[in-house]
């Protein structure tokens, strides 16, 4: 009897993810705990392996669309082994379905005079982009219309680059087909901004001791395989922060503040055009500024060749995110939920300030300065409470020593 390759859970509370890419086509040989396909979930990438050894005898999802946990994936079997309806269960479910925010979809005949499965990714785009889906081929299991086959169908109808598409509002706009990334990072940043009462305060620091520790030791690090940036002495100050205050290392539940004993910060990575993720450092509290340097360093790689863990960009703490790196000199980032607060720091720019020297005399210098931006959950920080976690992590910063 041919094997069933079901969706796996990857994490708690993931009860869907997106198959990226098959690893092996239909009648190919594979061995088991061989890598099968690739699933993304959390903006995560990871391997699956096969269960069974045989022949990839059919694939029932394609790539770029969702497999809900314990949907039948694929079957491995012997040549010429007889299949289950692939469509059996799916066939059950009502013709038409409704719609993300109610709106009912399109309908696509997969046989010429049935209706067929529609993948939660298909109805979305469908919806999107006013489709009518009984005009797009689909090549998906018995016809069926995948992400993959209303891409093309959207490119082809898609005028030539730089003209206008016109949209049913009477307007010439493009539109653009929205990514697994960018549409789970939408819907956070709602969920977020929803859920806690956002704040920001704002600091500024002076790296001068920052700036001259890191030149005088990233050699060092270097000929060790490190590169010294300055997130990680921003992560240091950070942990220095949440030691000092732990209630900014925290939570808000129903049934009151949780409060972390661990320190595990989190910090966004930019992937480019495909959007952010935040890959969690664990258990700061118990680095150096090398095993942080080094932390950085390991999942800022991997987090952009999409080599990271699931385990990998959860139960963060606290986060940390460098807009300065694009020149950004002041933002108001959103909280990552369910933490109760956020550090923005902004571009190290050199600019004249005034500095006392140890006889109390006021003077003009040119320091290298940075603003701290730092939002936080209302419901759980004061902006008295808030102004002292950041003054600690200024006073880190400037009083920088080994």
């Amino acid at each position: 009897m041919a094997t069933k390759v079901l969706a796996p859970r990857l994490g708690e509370g993931v009860d869907e993810l997106t198959i990226v890419k098959w690893l092996k086509t239909e009648g190919e040989s594979i061995k088991e705990l061989e890598p099968l396909l690739e699933v993304e979930t959390d903006k995560v990438v990871t391997q699956i392996p096969s269960p069974a050894t045989g022949r990839l005898l059919k694939i029932a999802v394609p790539e770029n669309s969702a497999a809900h946990v314990g949907e039948v994936m694929a079957w491995i079997g012997d040549p010429g082994e007889r299949l289950p309806d692939a469509g059996a269960q799916a066939s059950k479910a009502p013709a038409s379905s409704p719609a993300v925010s109610g709106t009912s979809l399109p309908k696509t005949s997969v046989s010429g005079d049935g209706q067929g499965f529609l993948s939660p990714v298909v109805r979305r785009m469908a919806a999107e982009h006013n489709l009518d889906l009984s005009r797009i081929h689909g090549t998906g299991l018995n016809n069926r219309v995948t992400k993959q086959d209303v891409l093309v169908y959207l490119e082809k109808r898609a005028p030539v680059p730089g003209a206008a598409m016109p949209l049913d509002t009477g307007t010439h706009a493009t539109l653009l087909p929205v990514t697994a990334i960018r549409r789970q990072i939408a819907e956070r940043m709602q969920l977020s901004k929803q859920t806690s009462p956002h704040v920001l305060t704002v600091m500024e620091a002076d790296l001068g001791r920052v700036v001259a520790h890191r030149q005088a030791n990233k050699a060092a690090f270097a000929a060790e395989g490190i590169n010294l940036t300055y997130t990680a002495y921003f992560i240091a100050s950070i942990v220095a922060g949440l030691r000092a205050y732990p209630l900014v290392n925290s939570s808000w539940t129903e049934k009151g503040i949780q409060v972390h004993v661990r320190i595990n910060v989190g910090m966004a990575t930019s992937l480019g055009e495909e959007g952010l993720i935040v890959p969690v450092i664990k258990d700061a509290a118990d680095l150096s500024l090398r095993g942080i340097a080094q932390a950085v360093n390991d999942l800022a790689e991997r987090a952009r060749a999409k080599r990271l863990q699931p385990e990998e960009v959860r139960d963060g703490t606290f986060t940390l995110t460098n807009h300065g790196t694009g020149g950004s000199l002041l933002a108001m980032p959103i909280i990552n939920q369910p933490q109760t607060g956020i550090l923005g720091t902004g571009a190290i720019q050199k600019r004249p300030v005034v500095v006392t020297d140890a006889e109390g005399t006021d003077a003009i210098a040119v320091r290298p300065m940075v603003y701290l931006s730092f939002v936080f959950d209302h419901r759980i920080l004061d902006g008295a409470s808030a102004d002292l976690f950041l003054a600690r992590v200024k006073e880190t910063l400037e009083g920088w020593h080994d």
